[in-house]
């Protein structure tokens, strides 16, 4: 399997953790501690440009700096080009968001996460997550966010609707070595798990659009794929769209939704 490939499959989007577990520490539901155990995983994180730091810092030190913020405070955002939507305006964040896919604006700070590839000296392979913190604009306007209802009807009208060209997209046909990771995706684990605080209607979007969201990624890893053409490329393409904006969507709503 591609690395790219077994990066889509393995993770859920890093900022959704990052931002479902901050607003849960900050509603005082979790310890900050377990808040950033939660968030790394088994993956090394740390975070570079810190207020207040000189070097990169571990993760639960960079989130001292948000011990004073309101849950609501602490935001998700999956941009994309021509869909904007969540972001501050023109600086350093946005650009950045726009390019990694996703971002996190806490407070007066921004966090954009990003993935470096190490070879040890052995020839092994392995991830490191770097969070780059960015200042954020004070006077930043407020963006009109679907709740979780809107976004959940949203997202099954979509699916409803590409639920043929899914059924087509036969992933494992065009590379073979994928048909293992659409099963690792299906398969239960806590990535698709909200922290308390969350109510059953926001963790059950979550939890459908964390795995769908990681079956589209898979599919645009195997794309354009050897067995079809590439008309079936764009129509493929102008199908999955739409349903892969409802998702983005949908992890935004059910993220940033609003704690029992």
């Amino acid at each position: 399997m591609s690395p790219a490939a077994r990066a889509a499959t393995l993770q859920a989007r890093r900022s959704a953790r990052f931002v479902a577990w901050v607003r849960a520490w900050r509603a005082g539901l979790v310890p900050c501690d377990d808040a950033a155990a939660e968030i790394s995983g088994d993956e090394e994180h740390m975070v570079s440009d810190v207020p207040g730091t000189w070097s990169d810092v571990s993760l639960p030190a960079a989130l001292a700096p948000l011990s004073k913020l309101h849950p609501d405070e602490v935001r998700l955002v999956l941009p994309a080009p021509g869909d904007p939507r969540g972001l501050p305006g023109p600086g350093p964040f946005t650009s950045a968001a726009l390019l990694a896919g996703e971002g996190v604006i806490a407070g007066e700070l921004g966090f954009v996460p990003e993935v470096r590839l190490h070879t040890s000296g052995s020839g092994d392979e392995f991830e490191t997550v770097r969070w780059q913190v960015f200042a954020l604009p004070l006077d930043r306007p407020r963006t009109y966010e679907p709740s979780a209802a809107e976004a959940e009807a949203e997202l099954s009208a979509e699916l409803v609707t590409a639920t043929r060209t899914l059924a087509k997209l036969d992933i494992a046909q065009w590379r073979p070595e994928l048909a293992g990771a659409i099963e690792a995706i299906r398969r239960p684990d806590g990535a698709t798990d909200l922290p308390p605080g969350y109510d059953p209607r926001a963790r059950r979007l979550y939890a459908r659009a964390s795995v769908l969201d990681r079956v589209l990624a898979l599919a645009e890893h195997a794309a354009p794929g050897g067995a079809i053409n590439g008309y079936e490329v764009q129509q493929r393409d102008a199908a999955l769209r739409p349903l892969t904006t409802a998702c983005r969507r949908a992890l935004v709503a059910a993220c940033n939704a609003p704690l029992l």
